[in-house]
């Protein structure tokens, strides 16, 4: 936010502003006259002879012949109908009454169905009288061995290191530091400004753009609807130049219609009725075909094939080869022992003397322009430290 103090007023320059000038007709005239004009030398054009004779239409004298070359040519036969040498034969309706019955029927000779030898081997269960070995190859070729004892090593005690840890890299012990100022801070010194006096909200368009006194809108008066004196002439020009003539009222030509009061009633009856009476038509009856088959006479017996031939045998049950589900126990103990556990040399934790304010052991030397500072370890060998 731009604040009052630090603002500037500057005076505002207008823009020039580009004026067309004034167009002003050339003198002279025109000349209209193009290549093509000047290149272009008019002939002539004469209309084009017809090449086409004209038509001649010839006036003949005498009755016009209208029969053609065919007619001519191909006069009509008299030929004569062929009588037919098929010999007539009546029809003689059938004295006997219709057997209903097919070339099928009349040939097929039933046949007592025979039933069909069964080659099928008997279903018999057999027993066996040998008794069932439940050797298997792995029970007879496996060796049981005996299971020596693990070595174990017994584990050695931490011995620490007499030399001491060091943690100098390649990096720290060729690095030794460029001797130089420290970085100058471009930043500002921050400084509160603080005033006592009150805060003007005022800004610019404030300023220069003022509140103006807009006065209310006029309203314009409507007067007050005075009726016009008098009574209202409701009388048109058609009311007044209108002239009412006497007529009569024009007879119809049509002859009143003379209604005749019969009292016997009506005769619907007409000769079509009469002479064409509907017939009795009465439904004709299915053709049911006799049944062959007889029908069952005794009670019906639910027993099937498979339940009548049906011998229910005895289930023996097979003996299971599978081994017992036991925990198997030895009595040599557990060998927990690993090579991490046993080649494991725990180590003293060292703590980074980057941590601390001030190392202990080291003594600060100077900074350098990038704003690292540098120890010296307190030893007999002059060695640069950088953290």
């Amino acid at each position: 936010m731009v604040d009052k103090s630090d603002y500037r007023p500057y005076e505002i320059v207008k823009q020039p502003r580009h004026v067309p000038e004034e167009y002003k007709p050339k003198q002279g005239e025109i000349d209209l006259g193009t290549t093509y004009k000047r290149d272009f030398n008019s002939y002539k054009v004469q209309p084009v002879a017809i090449v086409r004779p004209l038509e001649r239409q010839q006036i003949k004298k005498g009755k016009l012949d209208t029969v053609p070359t065919y007619k001519d040519d191909y006069q009509a036969w008299d030929i004569q109908k062929t009588e037919l040498c098929k010999p007539e034969e009546t029809y003689h309706a059938p004295t006997a009454k219709f057997g209903n019955s097919t070339t099928f029927q009349d040939d097929y000779i039933p046949k007592e169905i025979k039933p069909m030898q069964s080659f099928k081997p008997p279903f018999v269960f057999k027993r066996s009288k040998i008794p069932f070995s439940g050797d298997t190859s792995h029970r007879i070729d496996y060796v049981p061995h005996h299971v020596e004892s693990k070595f174990a090593r017994p584990k050695e005690a931490y011995k620490s290191s007499n030399q001491p840890f060091e943690d100098l890299t390649t990096h720290r012990s060729d690095f030794q530091g460029l001797v130089g100022e420290a970085a100058k801070i471009c930043k500002p010194a921050y400084n509160r400004v603080t005033q006592s006096a009150h805060f003007e909200g005022s800004t610019e368009f404030r300023e220069s753009f003022q509140p103006w006194e807009i006065a209310p809108p006029v309203v314009k008066k409507v007067p007050e609807y005075v009726p016009p004196p008098g009574s209202m002439q409701l009388n048109s020009t058609s009311h007044l130049d209108y002239v009412p003539h006497q007529a009569k009222r024009t007879v119809p030509i049509r002859p009143i219609s003379q209604r005749r009061n019969n009292n016997f009633p009506f005769q619907g009856k007409s000769t079509t009725k009469e002479d064409f009476p509907a017939w009795k038509i009465c439904r004709q009856e299915i053709v049911k075909r006799q049944q062959q088959i007889p029908s069952p006479s005794g009670k019906f017996d639910g027993l099937s094939t498979f339940r009548a031939h049906y011998v229910p045998h005895e289930l023996i049950p097979t003996e299971s080869c599978k081994p017992l589900n036991v925990a198997l126990t030895c009595s040599i103990p557990f060998d927990d022992v690993t090579m991490y556990s046993t080649e494991y040399t725990p180590k003293k934790q060292e703590v980074c003397p980057a941590s601390y304010p001030s190392p202990p052991g080291y003594i600060f030397e100077n900074t350098n322009s990038q704003g690292h500072k540098f120890y010296r370890k307190i030893t007999p060998s002059p060695l640069v430290k950088a953290i």
